[in-house]
């Protein structure tokens, strides 16, 4: 029998589930995209640095990343940050720059629509 090429851990695959069903009944195709590259294995998941985030993202905007945050680089606007996970230096560099990072799950929550939010990889 293979090994299962997708995640295991069974937050990621509530969280999975979660995006899909936001997708269907919001009918926000950008969930369903986020849930797409967090269902690859974690070896091809993304790692995305803040100087990226501060490149392409809107100031006061709220910005997706599906896989880790890491500290490299430096953010002048304020952003919201939603992400599987955030280093320690990530996220004091996201909130010195007057941004603030959440869970995926409060981003669905505040925006079940989707509209406004970018999809960083």
């Amino acid at each position: 029998m293979p090994k299962p090429t997708g995640p295991t851990n069974p937050s990621v695959i509530r969280l999975i589930n979660l995006l899909e069903k936001s997708a269907r009944v919001n009918g926000a195709k950008i969930w369903k995209r986020v849930a797409d590259i967090i269902r690859k294995p974690r070896r091809k998941r993304v790692a995305v640095n803040v100087w990226k985030i501060g490149k392409y993202a809107q100031e006061a905007s709220a910005v997706v990343v599906p896989g880790v945050v890491l500290g490299y680089g430096r953010l002048d606007k304020p952003v919201t940050v939603a992400a599987l996970k955030v280093s320690p230096k990530a996220k004091e560099k996201i909130i010195e720059a007057g941004g603030k990072v959440i869970s995926i799950e409060d981003l669905i929550k505040e925006n079940p629509r989707g509209s406004g939010v970018r999809i960083i990889v």
